[in-house]
């Protein structure tokens, strides 16, 4: 059995999805199943067995025998949320846990950290384990992602395989659930459907142009796609960037979401809030070598192929996957 955590949610329902479009059928999801709003993600897809997040690691004990992989996908992404001690708990120690079951049991891992990690991006973005203690994430949740890697790399224990994936901007299918932490591509479909208009962030930095900040925008098809890569091939274990590796500005993302619907584009600056402003990040790009280095050879989705992808094919009649 192939196990899916988070499975309620954005990045793990597509997975999912995809462990279905190619012939795997005998999964187990994990989630807190009781939010209505994220029911579509997973209602229909073929699975085994159901468990909720809080009883996940009796059952893993219980069923060890028969779990071939774990993905740990789930968690609490809300980089607005600065109780750290949901973060410690969620984020932190059951990912302790559930990793600590997959070492004793001999499960290969793969989890989710963040880009979030890299912070202001003073260290570059570079997947080295060598930088990871060094790194300064902006935000409690970007800490409790850095927390877990670096428990990780001190572990004399681990699974037989295991991959940490620094997930940077991902976009596309399922993430109607959301709300404000829902991609950029998502809100620029809403604004431009409900007002015509995208508004963006004004640049408050001298070395970037209104609406010229850059992010490193990866779809979820290649997410999901390098997912199954890492669990069928299982290169050599650590801590892996998963990006585009390409970085694109705010202006390229807005004109394409436009572009997809047919429409010109209308766009407004408006001022970066000041509570978030000095925490902004105005440049990240995923260094891909290492992933490549491992025998992932499949090109990245250009940002123009998957805003079109998304907006066209699942945004507009208002699809899941």
């Amino acid at each position: 059995m192939i196990v899916v955590t988070g499975a309620a949610g954005f990045i793990a329902s597509y997975l999912v999805g995809k462990l279905n479009a190619e012939g795997f059928s005998n999964i187990v999801i994990v989630d807190d199943f009781s939010r209505e709003d994220k029911k579509p993600n997973y209602e229909n897809k073929k699975v085994v067995a159901k468990v909720n997040r809080d009883e996940f690691p009796n059952w893993l004990r219980d069923n060890r025998d028969k779990v071939s992989f774990v993905f740990h996908l789930g968690a609490r992404t809300d980089t607005t949320e600065f109780d750290k001690s949901i973060f410690d708990k969620l984020n932190v120690n059951y990912s302790k846990e559930i990793w600590n079951l997959c070492a004793n049991n001999r499960i290969p891992l793969v989890y989710a950290s963040s880009a979030a990690t890299y912070g202001l991006g003073e260290f570059g973005y570079k997947d080295e384990h060598e930088i990871i203690e060094k790194l300064k994430p902006l935000n409690p949740y970007g800490e409790s992602k850095n927390e877990f890697d670096k428990w990780v790399l001190k572990q004399a224990l681990t699974p037989p395989f295991w991959a940490g994936l620094k997930f940077f901007n991902v976009y596309g299918p399922n993430e109607y659930h959301k709300g404000r932490m829902a991609s950029v591509i998502f809100h620029a479909f809403n604004q431009i459907q409900e007002k015509g208009q995208v508004k963006l962030f004004r640049s408050h930095n001298p070395d970037y142009k209104d609406g010229e900040q850059l992010r490193d925008f990866v779809y979820v098809k290649d997410v999901a796609d390098v997912c199954l890569f890492l669990m069928k091939e299982k290169p050599a274990s650590g801590i892996y960037n998963l990006g585009s590796g390409k970085a694109r500005t705010f202006l390229d993302l807005a004109k394409n979401t436009f572009y997809a619907l047919g429409k010109e584009p209308n766009i407004e600056f408006i001022d970066t809030p000041i509570d978030i402003r000095d925490k902004y990040q105005y440049f990240t790009e995923a260094d891909m070598s290492k992933l490549k280095n491992a025998g992932y050879n499949k090109a990245f989705t250009s940002l123009e192929e998957g805003v079109k992808d998304y907006v066209q094919n699942y945004l507009m009649p208002k699809k899941y996957f």
